[in-house]
């Protein structure tokens, strides 16, 4: 019998994770309401995976995902909730990527069976995942955790307790001194994104990838980390210019 998998959220990053590990895993993903839960649906139904809207289906999951909006607050009011339904032997692990591990593993009542997951968008695709344990956490729950990462065809690789951990920490500053290079010199978009494809082995330039994470990911990414965030990227959200899924950031999209 494959173990049981619960996500907690209905995103972007929930959605991916739940495609990803149907192949491996009896899949449940959280919805917090039936208008998300729809939504999330049409995303993994075709891969196997379950949604829900009752927290109580997630109780039978040997780990469950926390994958919710980077919030303390809401964040610990999930994880008491949780806590009314997980055995006390179920690892809860967390896809934050900026806050603090300690302080997330101390809400959630079980920091020895605790864990950060943190997988990249689109989680398919993406090998690497970046782990990152509080010092209660138990030789079991890390076990549980690498050997999610190899069900599910990936690399987890332990990194520190600090806001935006490896490769948060390294790549938004890069991304943010593209624009402050293209508010400079005045160079478009493509020609620096080219540049970096052609002449750094890049998948994506910079401008291009700001656009696919949104802008307003990205500026909270930067705030977090202590990054400066150009002003040309607050410029962007306030005008509703997120990037790719709102049609226009440094690019135009089609709607289609």
């Amino acid at each position: 019998m494959r173990n049981r998998l619960g996500i907690a959220g209905s995103g972007a990053i929930a959605c991916g994770l739940a495609r990803a590990a149907a192949d491996s895993h009896e899949v449940v993903l959280w919805a917090r309401s039936a208008e998300s839960a729809d939504r999330a649906c049409g995303k993994v139904d075709e891969a196997g995976a379950r949604v829900a809207t009752d927290l109580a289906e997630l109780a039978g999951c040997t780990i469950v995902v926390e994958a919710i909006a980077e919030d303390r607050a809401g964040k610990r009011e999930l994880y008491e909730r949780l806590a009314a339904v997980l055995p006390a032997d179920a690892v809860l692990a967390t896809t934050t990527s900026s806050l603090s591990v300690a302080e997330l593993a101390a809400a959630s009542g079980r920091p020895d069976r605790f864990a950060a997951l943190h997988v990249f968008n689109p989680v398919e695709k993406m090998k690497l995942v970046e782990l990152s344990f509080p010092e209660e956490a138990s030789a079991s729950t890390r076990a549980a955790v690498h050997e999610l990462c190899e069900r599910l065809g990936k690399t987890g690789v332990e990194v520190p307790d600090a806001a935006g951990f490896v490769v948060n920490r390294l790549l938004f500053p890069y991304l943010f001194d593209a624009v402050r290079l293209l508010e400079r010199n005045g160079i478009d978009p493509e020609s620096i994104d080219t540049c970096m494809k052609l002449g750094a082995g890049h998948p994506m330039g910079p401008l291009a990838l700001l656009d696919f994470v949104g802008l307003d990911v990205a500026a909270a990414i930067g705030e977090s980390i202590g990054a400066d965030v150009p002003e040309r990227v607050r410029t962007l959200i306030a005008e509703g210019k997120l990037g790719r899924k709102a049609g226009a950031g440094f690019y135009r999209y089609d709607s289609g």
